[in-house]
């Protein structure tokens, strides 16, 4: 029969090794924030440091800069992407303006200039050229009419909409003269199309 000390002692080193093991599997559930940087297109860390664990979240949340509208088509499908471009402002009283948007589900703007999407919630209208899907999120920021960063979605077209030019939706022509004609506004993808 084994010794009451005996049987204290096997008891003990099991608690040490779970408690060990606890410890173990703790430490590796430490949150910690990454931030990596594009520095001539090699992704680099900011400090020098051991990383344990992957976060895929981190390199999803790093917007890859496109320099045309070619490259923002190209990279927007799988990656957050951001470029610069151009912005003007239109009402929907505009010469030739018919109070709807161009695409589905083709929003009666006379009375509105936001639209409700299921994952955005409210949010504004922008026109942009062809090649952007209908339903593309963008937020863009650097802009002299509003100090905040703005989240828009692409639910119009315009003839003279092409590349990285957008038209901002205001409540009419005349409030278009607020917005101007912006340059080097930063837009940053969100969303690629509905």
């Amino acid at each position: 029969m084994e010794s009451f000390k005996k049987i204290i002692f096997k008891r003990f080193k099991l608690v040490v090794v779970m408690a060990f093991f606890l410890v173990l599997i703790a430490s590796g559930n430490n949150h910690k924030s990454v931030t990596t940087y594009y520095i001539n297109n090699a992704k680099s860390l900011g400090s020098a440091h051991i990383v344990s664990k992957y976060d895929a979240s981190v390199e999803a949340h790093t917007p890859i800069l496109a320099n045309n509208l070619n490259e923002v088509r190209n990279l927007a499908h799988d990656n957050g992407v951001f470029f610069y471009g151009t912005m003007t402002g239109y009402g929907p009283d505009c010469e030739g303006c018919g109070g709807r948007v161009g695409c589905a589900p083709y929003t009666d703007v006379r009375n509105t200039v936001y639209f409700n999407d299921n994952s955005y919630g409210q949010v504004r209208i922008l026109a942009s050229d062809p090649s952007i899907p209908c339903g593309t999120i963008i937020k863009f920021s650097n802009v002299t009419f509003t100090n905040q960063e703005v989240t828009a979605i692409v639910l119009d077209r315009g003839g003279a909409i092409k590349g990285t030019l957008f038209d901002y939706l205001v409540e009419s022509e005349a409030a278009a003269d607020v917005v101007g004609r912006q340059r080097n506004v930063r837009y940053e993808i969100q969303r690629w199309g509905w």
